[in-house]
């Protein structure tokens, strides 16, 4: 795996249309947190808000969204139609990214680390 400095670094390795939806991903994570900051764990980028709060990354494929298990948990009817583990969202390629779902997940996440 490559070690990747900023998010920049990491989005520009991918085709433009996948380059797309990864920014368009991380500007609706600035969004719904606009007080997160930006960083690379786990080699994919990162938010990062009173501890991790959530992490995406392009695959072949698939755009992975790693919200933690209690992000996938309580959103377990609107996730119905996507594959999902644990902590582990995949949104295909192929499908529409569902961007207000993210906005929802990520708040749902700013407010469960504010209770930390």
């Amino acid at each position: 795996m490559k070690a990747f400095k900023t998010i920049d670094a990491y989005i520009k390795t991918f085709p433009g249309d996948i380059e797309e939806i990864l920014q368009r991903i991380r500007a609706t994570i600035h969004k719904a947190a606009p007080k997160a900051e930006e960083t690379i764990k786990y080699g994919i980028p990162t938010f990062v808000f009173n501890g991790n709060l959530v992490h995406f990354g392009g695959f072949k494929n698939h755009i992975g969204f790693f919200p933690g298990s209690s992000g996938v948990k309580n959103f377990q009817k609107e996730l119905l139609k996507y594959k999902t583990s644990k902590g582990t969202i995949q949104f295909q390629l192929n499908e529409p990214i569902p961007y207000a779902l993210i906005t929802k997940i990520t708040k749902f996440r700013v407010k469960e680390n504010l209770a930390k």
